[in-house]
C-alpha cells in the first residue's frame, strides 16, 4: 500500500476576528442570575407587601413606609446571603487549587479570577432596590386607594415583563417564555398575599 503524501496543517483562529468569536453564555449565567432575581425578588417582594397591606390599610403612608422598610430589610437580607453564598464557594475552589497547585504561581493566579464575595453582595443590593423602588414609585403620588392598588400592579407587571425580557435576551432564550413566567408569577404572590391579608383583615384582626 502506498504511503499517504498528503499534509494536514492546522491553522489557528483568529481570536482578534469576530466570525471566530463564540460568547460563553454559560459564564453569564452567575451573575445574570443574581441581577435578574434580585430585581424580581425586590419587585415581587415590596409589590405583595404593599399589596397586602392595601388590602386592609386605605393609607398611602402606611403602603410607603411598610414598603421602604420591606425594600431596606430585603437589601440587606440579599446581601449578606449572597456575600456568605459567594464566599463559601470562594473557600471552597481556593482549598480545591492549594491541594492541586500547592501553593504556586497557579494558584495566585486562579486565585484572581475568583468571584468577588463583597462585589456580589453590592450587587444583590443593588438589583433588588431597584425592582423594590418601582411599586414604591407607583404608588407615591396616588391619593386613591383602589386606583393606587391597580397602578402597584400594572407597574410591577410591566417592571417583570421588562426584567423577564431583558434576562431572555443576555441568555439566548425565548423572551416570551421568560417575560409570561415572571409576570404569572408575580401577579400569583401579589394576589395570595392580598387575598390572605384580607382575609386575616375582615376576621377581626386590627392594625
Amino acid at each position: 500500500m502506498a504511503a499517504s503524501n498528503e499534509v494536514h496543517i492546522t491553522i489557528p483562529k483568529n481570536e482578534t476576528d469576530p466570525d471566530c468569536q463564540i460568547t460563553d453564555y454559560s459564564q453569564r449565567a452567575q451573575w445574570l442570575r443574581a441581577a435578574v432575581l434580585g430585581a424580581n425578588d425586590g419587585l415581587v417582594s415590596i409589590a405583595s407587601l404593599m399589596m397586602g397591606v392595601g388590602a386592609v390599610k386605605t393609607d398611602v403612608k402606611a403602603m410607603i413606609v411598610i414598603g421602604f422598610a420591606g425594600l431596606v430589610a430585603g437589601a440587606c437580607s440579599m446581601a449578606i446571603g449572597e456575600f456568605v453564598s459567594v464566599y463559601s464557594q470562594r473557600d471552597i475552589e481556593v482549598a480545591q487549587m492549594e491541594r492541586e497547585n500547592g501553593g504556586g504561581e497557579e494558584e495566585e493566579r486562579g486565585k484572581e479570577q475568583l468571584p468577588n464575595p463583597v462585589q456580589a453582595a453590592a450587587a444583590s443590593a443593588l438589583a433588588f432596590t431597584i425592582g423594590a423602588i418601582v411599586p414604591l414609585l407607583a404608588a407615591a403620588f396616588i391619593r386613591n386607594h383602589k386606583v393606587r392598588l391597580g397602578v402597584v400592579v400594572a407597574a410591577a407587571s410591566m417592571a417583570l415583563a421588562a426584567f423577564g425580557g431583558v434576562g431572555a435576551v443576555l441568555g439566548k432564550t425565548s423572551v416570551v417564555r421568560s417575560g409570561t413566567r415572571v409576570v404569572v408569577g408575580g401577579w400569583m404572590a401579589m394576589a395570595i398575599t392580598f387575598g390572605l391579608t384580607k382575609l386575616i383583615g375582615s376576621n377581626g384582626l386590627q392594625m
